[in-house]
């Protein structure tokens, strides 16, 4: 029996793409090269199948050129705002992504971004790797410690509660604000609050961990940042469309906000510019799920939704 054929639109990890090669005839990217809508509409005539990234957008206007023959867009995310899950449904597609991997990867890296904001981590190794270090002063780099402190998370999901768990950790109270309460035995103690206006003003630390979308686009702007406590940091590993740029930079210039750690930007990978000179952001690259076990996780995932659809199962990440 024919291996059905799938297009891979980015490089992958060895071990995905190995299972990749033994169980498709795979249209592979080795060289990574990012795709233009055309491309990515050229590169599909003749696939079965999609295994795209959060990197390649999918609109109505791209999903309607695909080639009848394209049944399933499975994506290596968590995240799925790149794809117009309408357009799929109407032209038949199953298009699945790959939750619940990348939780405690994604975690770990709001407590650096925590960290390093707290305590002016980008400052200090800038400082030494430049040969600025002159001597040991006590008024010199003063951050901000995290016992004591409350942690006020949007969002208290999986990571969401992944972050409170290492947060606890450090000695940190937490505070948060979802969609709707959750069972006792989760909160584990969180003080909820039901709406966003309510749990600022408590925060001194805040992690953004609220999905995309426009419901959430820009819910951290000059008005809320407002509501937050003199000094307050900022940590986002969620989406980058939740912060408004501008009111953010703005804040971190006055010194209305002590420091931001983000991983995760609008636009990426063309950043605000306002953000490289900014001595009191701490910036990564969206690694958030950068770890050799969870990418590899992601990729398996992903093709456990194809393996499962093409054998005429139901694909068990479906949204649609």
């Amino acid at each position: 029996m024919a291996k059905p054929r799938l297009f891979v639109t980015r490089l992958l990890p060895d071990a995905v793409e190995e299972r990749i090669r033994r169980d498709y005839d795979a249209i592979l990217n080795p060289e990574d090269r990012p795709y233009t809508p055309d491309d990515l509409v050229r590169l599909a005539a003749g696939v079965d199948g999609i295994l795209t990234t959060s990197a390649e957008k999918w609109p109505a206007e791209i999903i309607a050129r695909l080639p009848e023959r394209v049944r399933i867009i499975a994506s290596f995310s968590v995240g799925y705002e790149h794809i117009d899950l309408e357009a799929c449904r109407k032209r038949g597609i199953v298009a699945t992504n790959t939750p619940d991997v990348l939780t405690e990867a994604t975690a770990d890296i709001a407590m650096l971004c925590l960290l390093g904001a707290a305590r002016r981590a980008w400052e200090a190794e800038t400082m030494l790797r430049q040969r600025r270090w002159e001597r040991w002063k006590s008024t010199e780099l003063l951050g901000l410690e995290l016992s004591g402190r409350v942690l006020g998370i949007v969002g208290m999901g999986r990571i969401g509660l992944a972050t409170a768990r290492r947060a606890r950790g450090f000695g940190m109270v937490i505070h948060y604000h979802n969609r709707r309460r959750l069972p006792a035995d989760k909160e584990e103690g969180a003080v909820y609050h039901a709406t966003l206006e309510e749990l600022l003003p408590h925060c001194h630390f805040l992690s953004l961990n609220a999905p995309g979308g426009a419901e959430t686009h820009h819910l951290l702007d000059a008005r809320t940042i407002e509501l937050l406590p003199q000094g307050a940091v900022v940590v986002n590993t969620a989406r980058g469309t939740l912060i408004d740029d501008e009111a953010l930079i703005a804040a971190l210039r006055s010194g209305r906000l002590f420091a931001a750690g983000l991983d995760v930007f609008a636009g990426e990978p063309n950043i605000h510019p306002g953000y490289y000179d900014l001595p009191n952001c701490f910036l990564l690259p969206h690694i958030g799920s950068a770890t050799i076990e969870t990418r590899n996780a992601m990729g398996f995932r992903a093709l456990d939704n194809l393996d499962a659809f093409f054998a005429g199962r139901p694909a068990p990440d479906a949204l649609t």
